[in-house]
């Protein structure tokens, strides 16, 4: 009789020994990210427009962060530093080539999970050279190698892709998707998601979608499609931008020439919003697969975009700007491990304070090339606050300071300075320019601004009347030179 107890406690002790090895320890991450989506393209968070039911789901669940920023950038492309920043967990003046590549001294949020236990999966955009994705990530599918889908190639239509390369050389031609680039996505994050059922080693997914940017040339069968009479002209629209802002004729303000009428507008705006639903739909898929893997109350979940967009607002309809419509961008936490039901906070933050947050969350070392702060203080305690200001910058040509409502841009065009200052409380659409009537307090921001700037290495002096050499704008060729700080 003894003996058959020992032996019945011996089974349940095995029993609950197999079980702990089948759940991991840590928690999962789900990073879901976007492409040139405006901070407030989600109809959860105010707009009656667009229509958006599985990132609402989201915006509903999870902590808002409703002042995330992106740093910055060099050159145009702004997604290549945004989301180098993201997965490096440094600053504008910290990445290299304009997070053109990641050096293997900079150690990235999926490679330091992955020294921790995880398995790394990745699909869709990357953004930075191939050598990094292959430190990276352990797995992937469907990966896309650059900007944008290019309109001469039929655009997100006929995306080309690579297959994961497990020597992670990358060095095969890309073939050409048979979908439209963020249903080809979704499926590789689906498929991922259903390999990991057993849950025996915590996940990181990271699914980068290329939508919304365009080309809008030709929307997918699926998602809600959008008349030009269903959507409005933002309150802050212009036919053209006031002054010359250095960025003027480049590729993304050719996409509609200025200037721009509303009826123009509300065309373009359809199609864009035509995009943010197709890609709700493939985010809802990617969401429904985590609920069937059993994993969704073990996982974290991260939803971004790595830049804003201007549609209009400011005259402007790209993004090569440091107001809030380009640089600011959506971003919400999810730890089911506390429940915050669609919390809002206003703490001002960089999109790449996302790394050490996520490492802290799980219980990862942050590595100590990470300079980035960690919003765990905010996520603990609706009241916390977390950075005083920030500072944007663009080229050599525009640079910005944000501090509690206010924000003071200046520019520097071939030696033409425009300054202004707006009040974000009472003018969120930064329309008028306070500079000449509160001049103490744009001075005051200057200053801050100026100190910030060497505070964080950057090549622009704002005491010297020409900035940097002899103002004229910086080439990429330059670019790829101001690699200026090391940690």
């Amino acid at each position: 009789m003894k003996m058959k107890s020992l032996l019945s406690v011996s089974l349940v002790l095995t029993a609950l020994t197999s079980c702990q090895e089948q759940k991991s320890d840590k928690p999962n991450i789900l990073f879901i990210l976007v492409d040139d989506m405006q901070s407030d393209a989600i109809a959860a968070l105010g707009n009656k427009d667009v229509y958006t039911p599985n990132i609402d789901k989201l915006v509903h669940e999870g902590v808002n962060f409703t002042r995330t920023y992106t740093n910055g950038a060099l050159c145009g492309a702004l997604s290549m530093p945004s989301r180098a920043m993201l997965m490096t967990g440094r600053g504008v003046f910290e990445v290299q080539s304009d997070g053109m590549k990641i050096p293997e001294n900079q150690i990235t949020l999926p490679e330091q999970l992955q020294k921790n236990g995880y398995r790394t999966f990745a699909t869709g955009k990357w953004h930075a050279d191939k050598a990094s994705f292959g430190r990276s990530f352990s797995e992937g599918e469907n990966i896309f190698f650059g900007g944008m889908h290019p309109y001469e190639m039929n655009g997100h239509c006929e995306p080309r892709l690579h297959h994961y390369d497990p020597e992670g050389k990358f060095d095969e031609e890309p073939f050409v998707g048979k979908e439209f680039s963020s249903k080809m996505f979704a499926d590789a994050a689906v498929d991922f998601l259903n390999s990991t059922s057993d849950n025996k080693q915590p996940f990181m997914a990271y699914v980068a979608f290329t939508s919304p940017h365009d080309p809008r040339i030709s929307l997918p069968d699926y998602g809600k499609k959008y008349l030009d009479g269903d959507v409005s002209v933002p309150d802050n629209f212009l036919p053209e931008h006031p002054f010359d802002n250095g960025e003027l004729q480049i590729r993304d303000e050719m996409v509609l020439p200025a200037p721009r009428t509303p009826e123009q507008l509300k065309h373009e705006l359809a199609l864009y919003y035509g995009m943010v639903s197709e890609v709700d739909v493939q985010i809802g898929r990617v969401l429904e697969a985590l609920d069937e893997s059993g994993n969704r109350e073990n996982t974290i979940i991260v939803f971004a975009s790595d830049n804003g967009l201007a549609m209009g607002q400011n005259g402007l309809i790209g993004k090569q700007s440091l107001y809030d419509h380009s640089v600011g961008v959506p971003m919400l936490i999810i730890d089911p491990r506390k429940p915050q039901q669609g919390r809002k906070t206003d703490a001002l933050c960089y999109l790449y304070d996302l790394y050490p947050t996520l490492c802290e969350l799980v219980g990862v070392e942050i590595p100590s090339s990470v300079t980035g702060r960690s919003l765990k203080p905010v996520l603990d305690d609706s009241t916390a606050q977390h950075r005083e200001d920030l500072f944007f910058i663009y080229s050599n040509q525009q640079r910005a300071l944000l501090k509690e409502n206010y924000k003071y841009i200046i520019y520097n065009v071939e030696g033409k300075i425009t300054e202004q200052l707006f009040d974000l409380k009472n003018d969120p659409g930064e329309l008028v320019n306070l500079a000449e009537t509160e001049k103490e307090k744009a001075q005051a921001y200057k200053a801050l601004l100026n100190q910030r700037m060497q505070e964080n290495h950057d090549f622009c002096n704002l005491d010297n009347p020409l900035w940097w050499k002899d103002a004229h704008k910086l080439t990429w060729e330059e670019c790829q030179t101001l690699y200026l700080f090391d940690k």
